[in-house]
């Protein structure tokens, strides 16, 4: 599955002690095949970590839209040309700008 690519090839890039999170590893049937091909020394070995923020089925992600449609919820956003991705993480970290901070790659 072509979803889980980058999943794949940013762990066998990830730096011993690494972390790589994730917004959201889905639990449907055809993302698990693509998860049981994770090789351990090639993926994990050397303390990597791996972080989901939430582990979501699309449905999950229609109710959770159509709710939010529903109660007028209008996000935050801010995006960043990729160069400025350190005054993203500045942001982020002293909580200075209230809102999701978004990388965009050109």
């Amino acid at each position: 599955m072509r979803a889980l690519l980058p999943v794949m090839r940013s762990l066998e890039n990830l730096v011993s002690g690494g972390r790589l999170v994730i917004n959201a590893i889905r639990k449907e049937s055809r993302d698990q095949s693509e998860l049981r091909k994770l090789d351990y020394p090639k993926h994990v070995w050397l303390e990597k970590e791996i972080k989901s923020v939430a582990n979501v089925t699309r449905q999950d992600v229609r109710e959770f839209l159509w709710q939010a449609a529903k109660a007028s919820i209008k996000p935050q956003v801010r995006v960043f040309p990729l160069v400025d991705a350190n005054v993203a993480l500045v942001e982020l970290k002293t909580q200075s700008v209230i809102g999701a901070k978004v990388l965009q790659v050109d």
